[in-house]
Parts: structure tokens; C-alpha cells; sequence
């Protein structure tokens, strides 16, 4: 069964002119994991309830990127829903989306961008209402101006999160260890929202699935006991 950013990449490739060929290799890549063939991870993907929901609007090559790690997201979380992002339209599925009253919306962004009286450091008391975390999957300059040229997320409060760890992320290049990607993104918002199984079971798929796409990439063999395989055994046991 595919999830919303699978989705999302389908439609994508549709309306491509030409076809999408990752940077790197040409190899086949599992169409659920989009690792090359002998390092897919799929048997080791943990399964997680969560309550609260992610909203991913991406930039417009990002679905298309085996290395994107909004994908992940929608692995774990069920309730993920993305959406290309367009300066002049906005998806009417979005809106609606906003609009649900079961969901309480919140745009996950440093708040030094926002003004000072958008900005929370944790989630507002919504009773009877579920989280929705609205993250930006983009390049920080892409996520910049996405964040100034989306008048419709102007009502929501921006959460500005506090991370104490500098990213693990290694298949992009950062000029700031201290921007995160958008997993590790996700994971903290999970903690913060009291889902801290599902937070560690994110950052721990992010981590396996670095691995195997590095392994891949160089052609390292796969070691089932690294801290990575571990991790996830272990939550494929709890």
C-alpha cells in the first residue's frame, strides 16, 4: 500500500517531461525504499501508532529524491499527508486539510522568521484536537521563501523547536551541522507532542536507512549488528 509522498512522486513523474534520474547511479532502486536492490530494508520497518499527524509541503523536485527523508515520515506516521508546494496556487486538499476541525495546526519553523507573536515552544492545549505538524521539506533557501510566500499558513502558530543535537543526516551536504533534516524534524515534534516511541522509532529508521544508502552508494557490506540494525531490532521486538 503506498503512502501520501509516494503518492505525491507518482503524480510528479507524470507531468515530468522527461524521466527522473537520481544523481549517482542508474541502478534499480526498491520502489518502497528506494535503496538499491541487495540493501533494502523494507523487512526491518517498525510499526508505530501515532496519534498525531505531519502535513509535508514540499518543494517541487524533493518527492522525487531517493535521499528525501520526508518519505520516512510517511512510513511510520499513517496519518501523513503532502502536497506540492506553488507560489501562485495552493492544492484545494490542503485547505481543506487546514480546515478540519480534528486537527490542530501548528507550522514547525525557526522563530526567528516568524513574528514574535506567532511563536510557541510547545504545543497549545487543544482538547479534543490532534496535532498537525505542518513541516516545509525543501533546502533551507527553498523552506526560506516558502515560509515568506505562504500567506495561507499566516494564522497558524510556528512552533520553534530548541535542538540539542547537531543532525545525524549524511546523504546531504549542510553548510550547518545544526539545521536537521526533515525526519529528525518530525521525530522532535513527536517527542514534544508525547509520542516519544514513535520519535525514537523515527530517528532509529532514519538512521538504518542512512546506513543502507550509504552501504549502497559504496558498496559496504551489511552489517545486522551496527547501533543502527540494533536500534530497530529492538523496537521490532518491544
Amino acid at each position: 500500500m503506498t503512502h501520501a509522498v509516494a503518492r505525491l512522486r507518482a503524480e510528479r513523474l507524470a507531468r515530468s517531461l522527461k524521466p527522473f534520474v537520481a544523481r549517482g547511479s542508474r541502478a534499480p532502486r526498491c520502489p518502497q525504499c528506494r535503496v538499491l536492490g541487495n540493501y533494502c530494508l523494507c523487512a526491518w520497518k517498525p510499526q508505530v501508532e501515532v496519534r498525531a499527524g505531519v502535513c509535508l509541503l514540499m518543494h517541487d523536485v524533493e518527492a522525487l529524491k531517493p535521499s528525501n527523508t520526508g518519505w520516512l515520515i510517511a512510513d511510520l506516521v499513517a496519518d501523513t499527508f503532502a502536497f506540492t508546494w506553488q507560489r501562485t496556487a495552493v492544492d484545494p486538499g490542503l485547505l481543506a486539510l487546514l480546515d478540519d476541525p480534528q486537527w490542530q495546526p501548528c507550522v514547525v519553523f525557526p522563530g526567528e522568521y516568524a513574528a514574535p507573536q506567532r511563536v510557541i515552544g510547545e504545543l497549545p492545549a487543544a482538547p479534543g484536537k490532534r496535532p498537525l505538524f505542518i513541516l516545509l521539506d525543501a533546502t533551507w533557501t527553498e523552506a526560506r521563501k516558502m515560509f515568506r510566500k505562504s500567506p495561507y499558513l499566516d494564522r497558524f502558530p510556528v512552533l520553534s523547536l530548541q535542538p540539542e543535537q547537531l543532525s545525524r543526516y549524511r546523504l546531504r551536504r549542510s553548510k550547518r551541522e545544526e539545521h536537521l533534516c526533515t525526519a529528525e524534524v518530525a521525530a522532535l515534534c513527536l517527542e514534544l507532542g508525547g509520542e516519544p516511541r514513535a520519535a525514537r522509532a523515527l530517528d532509529a529508521w532514519l538512521d538504518l536507512f542512512s546506513e543502507r544508502y550509504l552501504g549502497a552508494k559504496h558498496r559496504w557490506p551489511v552489517d545486522e549488528q551496527s547501533p543502527a540494525h540494533l536500534a530497530v531490532k529492538a523496537l521490532l521486538q518491544d
